[in-house]
């Protein structure tokens, strides 16, 4: 088992260069099968079948550049070190609460009694 784990790491993707160079492959792989679609069906069939196999590149690039972990970005020192970790926390789809004047009255309600 730890030989084919040694032969597995092999094939593992660890930096970003190396996934440039699978992307390259996949886009050397891409056009030459889009070359053949071109010759074996010509006319509209071979271009979209050829489009296909270009933008499928794009796609595999992105998932495996994602993938791919990026280097940590430095924190910054000084005043703004504490603002910095609150917004990693708190992402900006998260809803925030508004502050409330009274306690008996909500800030949805337009209820005047």
């Amino acid at each position: 088992m730890a030989s084919l784990r040694k032969i597995g790491r092999l094939f593992t993707i660890k930096t970003r260069f190396e996934a440039w160079l699978v992307i390259y492959a996949i886009a050397l792989g891409a056009v030459e099968r889009g070359r053949l679609y071109l010759e074996t069906y010509p006319g509209y069939g071979g271009w979209l079948l050829a489009l296909a196999c270009t933008g499928v590149v794009f796609v595999a690039g992105a998932k495996l550049l994602d993938s791919v972990r990026a280097p940590e970005p430095a924190i910054a020192a000084g005043p703004y070190r504490a603002r910095m970790r609150r917004r990693s926390i708190i992402g900006r789809s998260r809803p925030t609460r508004l502050p409330i004047g009274r306690v008996s009255e909500s800030p949805i309600s337009r209820r005047t009694d």
